[in-house]
Protein backbone atom coordinates (compact mmCIF):
# COMPACT_ATOMS: atom_id res chain seq x y z
CA UNK A 1 0.00 0.00 0.00
CA UNK A 2 2.90 2.04 0.63
CA UNK A 3 4.63 1.90 -2.82
CA UNK A 4 1.27 2.53 -4.61
CA UNK A 5 0.82 5.65 -2.67
CA UNK A 6 4.51 6.96 -3.39
CA UNK A 7 4.03 6.12 -7.18
CA UNK A 8 1.02 8.04 -7.41
CA UNK A 9 2.51 11.08 -5.16
CA UNK A 10 5.71 11.26 -7.41
CA UNK A 11 3.44 11.21 -10.74
CA UNK A 12 1.20 14.04 -9.66
CA UNK A 13 4.35 16.18 -8.26
CA UNK A 14 5.73 15.67 -11.82
CA UNK A 15 2.60 17.00 -13.54
CA UNK A 16 2.15 19.66 -10.66
CA UNK A 17 5.28 21.14 -11.85
CA UNK A 18 4.99 20.93 -15.49
CA UNK A 19 7.32 17.96 -16.32
CA UNK A 20 10.39 20.33 -14.79
CA UNK A 21 11.41 17.49 -12.11
CA UNK A 22 13.85 16.49 -14.31
CA UNK A 23 16.64 14.13 -12.65
CA UNK A 24 19.98 15.86 -11.34
CA UNK A 25 21.73 14.07 -14.56
CA UNK A 26 19.89 14.65 -17.10
CA UNK A 27 19.98 19.05 -17.29
CA UNK A 28 21.73 21.45 -15.20
CA UNK A 29 19.97 22.46 -12.26
CA UNK A 30 19.20 26.14 -12.31
CA UNK A 31 18.75 27.85 -8.41
CA UNK A 32 16.46 30.54 -7.57
CA UNK A 33 17.88 33.59 -5.84
CA UNK A 34 17.31 34.55 -2.17
CA UNK A 35 16.45 38.70 -2.80
CA UNK A 36 14.51 38.93 0.19
CA UNK A 37 17.74 39.75 2.35
CA UNK A 38 20.90 41.12 1.80
CA UNK A 39 22.74 38.76 4.48
CA UNK A 40 25.40 36.73 3.74
CA UNK A 41 25.72 35.25 0.07
CA UNK A 42 22.43 35.79 -1.61
CA UNK A 43 22.86 32.65 -3.91
CA UNK A 44 24.07 29.51 -2.39
CA UNK A 45 26.86 29.30 -5.10
CA UNK A 46 30.23 27.11 -4.43
CA UNK A 47 31.94 30.49 -3.53
CA UNK A 48 30.60 33.49 -2.10
CA UNK A 49 29.34 35.93 -5.40
CA UNK A 50 28.81 39.28 -2.98
CA UNK A 51 30.31 40.41 0.05
CA UNK A 52 32.93 37.40 2.29
CA UNK A 53 31.04 36.12 5.53
CA UNK A 54 31.73 38.55 8.60
CA UNK A 55 34.82 37.45 10.55
CA UNK A 56 33.54 35.55 13.25
CA UNK A 57 32.67 37.57 16.43
CA UNK A 58 32.56 35.03 19.57
CA UNK A 59 30.81 35.57 22.11
CA UNK A 60 29.86 33.50 25.62
CA UNK A 61 27.03 31.42 24.92
CA UNK A 62 25.34 31.64 28.58
CA UNK A 63 24.66 27.86 28.50
CA UNK A 64 25.43 25.56 31.41
CA UNK A 65 25.97 22.34 31.99
CA UNK A 66 28.97 22.16 29.57
CA UNK A 67 31.27 19.52 29.68
CA UNK A 68 34.91 19.93 31.61
CA UNK A 69 37.50 21.36 29.35
CA UNK A 70 34.74 22.42 26.74
CA UNK A 71 34.26 26.35 25.81
CA UNK A 72 31.34 27.29 24.10
CA UNK A 73 31.15 30.27 21.77
CA UNK A 74 28.27 31.58 19.80
CA UNK A 75 29.37 32.93 16.46
CA UNK A 76 28.03 34.87 13.38
CA UNK A 77 28.22 34.15 10.34
CA UNK A 78 26.21 36.11 8.52
CA UNK A 79 24.64 39.60 9.27
CA UNK A 80 21.00 38.37 10.19
CA UNK A 81 19.92 37.55 13.90
CA UNK A 82 19.30 34.10 13.09
CA UNK A 83 23.10 33.51 11.00
CA UNK A 84 24.44 32.88 14.49
CA UNK A 85 25.66 28.85 15.32
CA UNK A 86 26.90 27.64 18.92
CA UNK A 87 30.50 25.84 18.29
CA UNK A 88 31.32 23.62 21.12
CA UNK A 89 34.78 23.21 21.00
CA UNK A 90 37.93 22.38 23.24
CA UNK A 91 41.40 24.76 23.24
CA UNK A 92 43.57 21.67 23.46
CA UNK A 93 45.38 21.84 19.93
CA UNK A 94 44.08 18.80 18.45
CA UNK A 95 42.07 19.01 14.87
CA UNK A 96 39.09 17.24 16.43
CA UNK A 97 36.42 15.79 13.03
CA UNK A 98 33.38 17.83 13.84
CA UNK A 99 29.35 17.64 13.55
CA UNK A 100 26.92 20.28 12.76
CA UNK A 101 23.24 20.10 13.98
CA UNK A 102 20.33 21.91 12.83
CA UNK A 103 17.42 21.79 14.24
CA UNK A 104 13.83 21.08 13.26
CA UNK A 105 10.80 23.22 13.49
CA UNK A 106 8.61 23.09 10.06
CA UNK A 107 10.87 26.03 8.88
CA UNK A 108 9.13 28.54 10.71
CA UNK A 109 10.49 27.74 14.15
CA UNK A 110 12.77 26.14 16.42
CA UNK A 111 16.03 27.55 17.63
CA UNK A 112 19.37 26.11 18.43
CA UNK A 113 19.07 25.98 22.34
CA UNK A 114 16.87 23.32 21.97
CA UNK A 115 18.99 20.79 20.62
CA UNK A 116 21.96 20.97 23.73
CA UNK A 117 21.74 17.87 25.21
CA UNK A 118 21.81 16.10 22.00
CA UNK A 119 24.75 18.38 21.44
CA UNK A 120 26.71 17.66 24.60
CA UNK A 121 26.07 13.67 23.51
CA UNK A 122 28.41 14.62 20.65
CA UNK A 123 30.69 16.50 22.29
CA UNK A 124 31.47 14.16 25.02
CA UNK A 125 32.34 11.92 22.39
CA UNK A 126 35.05 14.15 21.23
CA UNK A 127 33.91 16.06 18.14
CA UNK A 128 33.76 19.63 17.49
CA UNK A 129 30.18 20.66 17.20
CA UNK A 130 28.77 23.65 15.17
CA UNK A 131 24.57 23.85 16.39
CA UNK A 132 23.44 26.42 13.64
CA UNK A 133 20.37 28.56 13.67
CA UNK A 134 19.35 29.81 9.99
CA UNK A 135 17.11 32.37 8.97
CA UNK A 136 13.25 30.96 8.96
CA UNK A 137 10.62 30.59 5.96
CA UNK A 138 8.86 33.95 7.34
CA UNK A 139 12.54 35.57 7.28
CA UNK A 140 13.79 34.62 3.68
CA UNK A 141 12.30 32.02 1.79
CA UNK A 142 14.17 28.77 -0.09
CA UNK A 143 17.15 28.80 -0.76
CA UNK A 144 17.94 30.57 2.34
CA UNK A 145 17.90 28.19 4.95
CA UNK A 146 20.65 25.80 3.10
CA UNK A 147 22.56 28.93 2.20
CA UNK A 148 22.93 29.37 5.77
CA UNK A 149 23.96 25.93 6.31
CA UNK A 150 26.40 25.99 3.70
CA UNK A 151 28.07 29.25 4.77
CA UNK A 152 28.33 28.35 8.42
CA UNK A 153 29.89 25.24 7.45
CA UNK A 154 32.06 27.96 4.92
CA UNK A 155 33.08 30.15 8.44
CA UNK A 156 33.72 27.09 10.07
CA UNK A 157 36.42 25.72 8.11
CA UNK A 158 37.80 29.00 7.17
CA UNK A 159 38.42 29.45 10.79
CA UNK A 160 38.87 25.76 11.73
CA UNK A 161 41.81 26.05 13.57
CA UNK A 162 40.20 28.69 16.00
CA UNK A 163 37.85 26.01 16.47
CA UNK A 164 39.96 22.42 17.07
CA UNK A 165 38.30 21.36 14.09
CA UNK A 166 39.53 18.60 10.93
CA UNK A 167 37.99 20.74 7.94
CA UNK A 168 38.63 17.79 5.92
CA UNK A 169 36.19 15.32 8.47
CA UNK A 170 32.80 16.74 9.33
CA UNK A 171 29.07 15.32 9.19
CA UNK A 172 25.89 17.52 8.95
CA UNK A 173 22.55 16.16 11.19
CA UNK A 174 19.52 17.48 10.75
CA UNK A 175 16.27 16.91 12.42
CA UNK A 176 12.72 16.94 10.62
CA UNK A 177 12.85 20.77 8.63
CA UNK A 178 16.24 20.39 9.47
CA UNK A 179 16.67 16.86 8.07
CA UNK A 180 15.86 18.83 5.15
CA UNK A 181 18.63 21.54 5.05
CA UNK A 182 21.07 18.60 6.01
CA UNK A 183 20.66 16.80 2.88
CA UNK A 184 20.40 19.31 0.87
CA UNK A 185 23.74 20.33 1.69
CA UNK A 186 24.61 17.00 1.16
CA UNK A 187 23.13 16.91 -2.36
CA UNK A 188 24.54 20.47 -3.27
CA UNK A 189 26.23 20.62 -6.55
CA UNK A 190 28.74 17.26 -6.22
CA UNK A 191 29.72 17.44 -3.04
CA UNK A 192 31.34 19.85 -0.44
CA UNK A 193 34.98 19.96 0.92
CA UNK A 194 35.25 18.02 3.76
CA UNK A 195 31.29 16.53 4.02
CA UNK A 196 31.89 13.11 4.81
CA UNK A 197 28.69 12.23 6.12
CA UNK A 198 24.66 13.27 6.42
CA UNK A 199 22.10 12.00 8.60
CA UNK A 200 18.54 12.63 8.19
CA UNK A 201 16.44 11.91 11.56
CA UNK A 202 12.66 12.13 10.73
CA UNK A 203 13.80 14.21 7.35
CA UNK A 204 11.60 15.66 4.60
CA UNK A 205 12.87 14.94 1.54
CA UNK A 206 10.23 15.39 -0.53
CA UNK A 207 8.72 19.30 0.27
CA UNK A 208 6.21 18.17 -3.47
CA UNK A 209 5.69 14.67 -1.55
CA UNK A 210 4.46 16.37 2.09
CA UNK A 211 2.50 18.68 -0.26
CA UNK A 212 0.41 16.15 -1.97
CA UNK A 213 0.07 14.00 0.92
CA UNK A 214 -1.37 17.00 2.95
CA UNK A 215 -4.53 17.35 0.98
CA UNK A 216 -7.88 17.22 1.84
CA UNK A 217 -8.48 14.07 4.47
CA UNK A 218 -4.70 14.30 5.63
CA UNK A 219 -3.78 14.48 9.56
CA UNK A 220 -4.09 17.87 10.86
CA UNK A 221 0.61 17.51 10.93
CA UNK A 222 0.32 16.16 7.06
CA UNK A 223 -1.86 19.51 6.29
CA UNK A 224 0.31 21.40 8.81
CA UNK A 225 3.70 20.17 7.27
CA UNK A 226 2.23 21.10 3.39
CA UNK A 227 1.48 24.67 4.50
CA UNK A 228 4.58 24.44 5.86
CA UNK A 229 6.04 23.61 2.79
CA UNK A 230 4.11 26.62 0.80
CA UNK A 231 5.72 29.00 3.39
CA UNK A 232 9.02 27.63 2.89
CA UNK A 233 8.57 28.65 -0.94
CA UNK A 234 8.05 32.19 -0.91
CA UNK A 235 4.12 31.05 -0.74
CA UNK A 236 4.28 30.27 -3.92
CA UNK A 237 2.19 27.49 -5.14
CA UNK A 238 3.72 24.43 -6.90
CA UNK A 239 0.67 24.35 -9.35
CA UNK A 240 1.68 27.29 -10.65
CA UNK A 241 4.64 27.38 -13.46
CA UNK A 242 6.57 30.68 -12.38
CA UNK A 243 6.60 28.61 -8.98
CA UNK A 244 8.46 25.63 -10.61
CA UNK A 245 12.54 26.75 -10.17
CA UNK A 246 11.63 26.79 -6.19
CA UNK A 247 9.54 23.42 -5.65
CA UNK A 248 12.30 22.08 -8.15
CA UNK A 249 15.43 23.51 -6.18
CA UNK A 250 13.69 22.05 -2.17
CA UNK A 251 13.16 18.63 -3.88
CA UNK A 252 16.69 17.22 -2.43
CA UNK A 253 16.36 13.59 -4.63
CA UNK A 254 17.00 15.76 -8.14
CA UNK A 255 20.05 17.03 -6.37
CA UNK A 256 21.41 13.60 -6.46
CA UNK A 257 25.23 13.25 -7.95
CA UNK A 258 28.39 11.27 -7.92
CA UNK A 259 30.16 13.80 -5.30
CA UNK A 260 27.90 13.40 -2.72
CA UNK A 261 28.25 12.70 0.79
CA UNK A 262 27.03 9.28 2.21
CA UNK A 263 23.42 9.14 4.47
CA UNK A 264 21.73 7.80 7.02
CA UNK A 265 18.10 8.43 7.85
CA UNK A 266 16.28 7.13 10.59
CA UNK A 267 12.19 7.51 10.20
CA UNK A 268 9.22 5.98 12.46
CA UNK A 269 7.15 3.45 10.63
CA UNK A 270 4.02 5.43 11.33
CA UNK A 271 4.85 9.19 11.39
CA UNK A 272 4.01 11.89 9.04
CA UNK A 273 6.96 12.50 7.29
CA UNK A 274 6.57 8.28 6.13
CA UNK A 275 10.10 6.59 5.19
CA UNK A 276 9.58 6.61 1.35
CA UNK A 277 10.80 10.13 1.54
CA UNK A 278 13.85 8.78 2.43
CA UNK A 279 13.78 5.80 -0.19
CA UNK A 280 13.03 8.47 -3.10
CA UNK A 281 16.74 10.25 -2.64
CA UNK A 282 18.19 6.21 -2.01
CA UNK A 283 16.97 5.49 -5.40
CA UNK A 284 18.26 8.57 -6.89
CA UNK A 285 22.04 8.21 -5.00
CA UNK A 286 22.16 4.81 -6.16
CA UNK A 287 22.19 5.96 -10.14
CA UNK A 288 25.43 7.16 -8.84
CA UNK A 289 27.09 4.62 -6.22
CA UNK A 290 26.53 6.95 -3.17
CA UNK A 291 25.55 4.59 -0.38
CA UNK A 292 22.69 5.79 1.83
CA UNK A 293 20.84 3.83 4.37
CA UNK A 294 17.12 4.13 5.51
CA UNK A 295 16.56 2.66 9.45
CA UNK A 296 13.01 2.24 10.03
CA UNK A 297 11.51 1.71 13.40
CA UNK A 298 8.20 1.23 15.05
CA UNK A 299 5.35 3.59 16.20
CA UNK A 300 4.95 7.22 15.30
CA UNK A 301 7.38 9.09 16.98
CA UNK A 302 9.25 12.06 15.12
CA UNK A 303 12.31 14.04 15.12
CA UNK A 304 13.75 14.49 18.05
CA UNK A 305 11.56 12.16 20.23
CA UNK A 306 12.62 9.60 17.94
CA UNK A 307 15.80 10.56 18.20
CA UNK A 308 15.37 9.14 21.64
CA UNK A 309 14.35 6.10 21.37
CA UNK A 310 16.42 3.25 22.69
CA UNK A 311 19.64 2.44 20.61
CA UNK A 312 18.72 5.18 18.12
CA UNK A 313 21.17 7.96 18.95
CA UNK A 314 23.81 4.94 19.60
CA UNK A 315 23.14 3.80 16.41
CA UNK A 316 23.43 7.57 14.39
CA UNK A 317 26.80 7.83 16.72
CA UNK A 318 28.13 4.66 15.21
CA UNK A 319 27.37 5.16 11.87
CA UNK A 320 29.26 8.54 12.44
CA UNK A 321 32.06 7.50 13.68
CA UNK A 322 33.02 4.75 11.10
CA UNK A 323 32.48 7.88 8.40
CA UNK A 324 35.01 10.56 10.30
CA UNK A 325 37.51 8.56 11.59
CA UNK A 326 38.47 7.65 14.92
CA UNK A 327 38.15 10.57 17.69
CA UNK A 328 40.50 11.93 20.14
CA UNK A 329 40.32 11.17 23.67
CA UNK A 330 38.76 13.52 25.64
CA UNK A 331 39.94 12.98 29.35
CA UNK A 332 36.44 13.28 31.15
Amino acid sequence: MRATVTVGCLALAAVMVSGSLTPAHAQPRPEPTVTTSASATATASASPTQTANPEPSPTRSGLTNIPPGVVVRTVRYGRHVRQRMDVWYREDGVARPAVFIIHGGWWNSGDKRGMASIVRGYVEQGYTVFNLNYRLSQDAPWPAQRVDAIDAIRTARRHAKLFGFDPSRYGVVGFSAGGHIAAAVGTYRDGLPGLKAVVGVSPVISPMTAFVDGDEGATPAQQRLRKAAVALAGNCLPTRPRCASVWRSMEVPWHASRGDAPMLTVHSQDEFVPPYHSQLLKDQLGRFGVPMNIRVLPGGQHSTALYRQPGVAEGIQRWLTSRLGPLPSVGL
